[in-house]
């Protein structure tokens, strides 16, 4: 059974990358997608440097909307020539976070999407996108953000800016509710699901993953976050995508391998560069 982990931060392992690359060998994860936006865009070339070393390895490169105000003319040019190399097959992630009251305004955050989406379309690949609302966030962030909803915004900004070019991309990490889910896949968006699927309280993750087309679902572990039941609160790793997907499996009524089957056929649909 051979699964691809469609959202990795490999660049955060320092210590054990190539521990944590054996590991998710042997547990069949036969590809990965390294996430390029380092801890800032200084760093974000890291991912494509480990994906040079690797044949099954892939990286984007992105500025992630909590670094929105890095968004310089410098730093989205050099996004944009790392964009170019062959191994960078999406930018991302990108997109609009209301969750931390530290995270700056929304005409800062949008901007900085604008500006990726825009070289993402220069560059034909698809776009990888975080969201997060305030709905759940502390006081200080809601008394910050106040009514602004971080998926009407983003949904807006995806219909002006993005989808009439027809590339898609992954709703990373997705974490929305039914209808968002719906939205998300009528603008041209694969969803990836992550190990918060398995947590109790994910009634509504859950709900979308069942009801999404099959031919548009993905699995990821957003390593080293959010690691699947029975290991949530341990530093993830690839390695785990494998007890998200059996999760997924048991909610759409097939197996395990159909289901990696089934999102392996996916991954390589929406990046036909990666199909050995």
């Amino acid at each position: 059974m051979a699964l691809i982990d469609s959202h990795a931060h490999l660049d955060f392992y320092t210590e054990d990358l190539e521990a944590v690359l054996a590991r998710a060998r042997a547990a069949g994860v036969q590809t990965i997608l390294a996430i390029g936006i380092g801890h800032g865009p200084e760093t974000m070339h890291q991912a494509l440097d480990i994906a040079a070393q690797h044949p099954n390895i892939y990286a984007s490169v992105g500025i992630h909307p909590e670094e929105a105000h890095q968004a310089t003319p410098e730093n989205l040019s050099k996004l944009a020539t790392l964009a170019d190399s062959p191994k960078c097959i999406a930018i991302g992630e990108i997109g609009l976070d209301y969750y931390h009251a530290e995270n700056h305004l929304p005409p800062i955050q949008q901007a900085a999407f604008i500006a990726q989406m825009k070289i993402a379309a220069s560059a034909r690949k698809p776009i990888l996108i975080h969201c997060r609302t305030s709905e759940l966030a502390t006081p200080q962030a809601k008394a910050k953000f106040g009514s602004a909803d971080a998926w009407e915004d983003l949904l807006a900004l995806i219909a002006e800016h993005w989808t009439p070019h027809a590339l898609g991309g992954i709703m990373h990490c997705f974490s929305g509710t039914p209808d968002q889910a719906a939205r998300s896949i009528a603008a041209g968006f694969h969803l990836s699901f992550a190990g918060n699927l398995t947590y109790p309280k994910s009634t509504d993750i859950r709900e979308a993953a069942t009801q999404a087309p099959a031919n548009r679902i993905l699995v990821e572990t957003d390593a080293p976050f959010l690691a699947p039941i029975p290991f949530r609160g341990q530093q993830n790793e690839p390695a785990l995508v494998a007890h998200t997907a059996a999760a997924l499996a048991t909610l759409r009524g097939i197996s395990p391998e159909a289901l990696a089957a089934l999102t392996t056929q996916n991954f390589h649909q929406l990046f036909p560069t990666t199909q050995s």
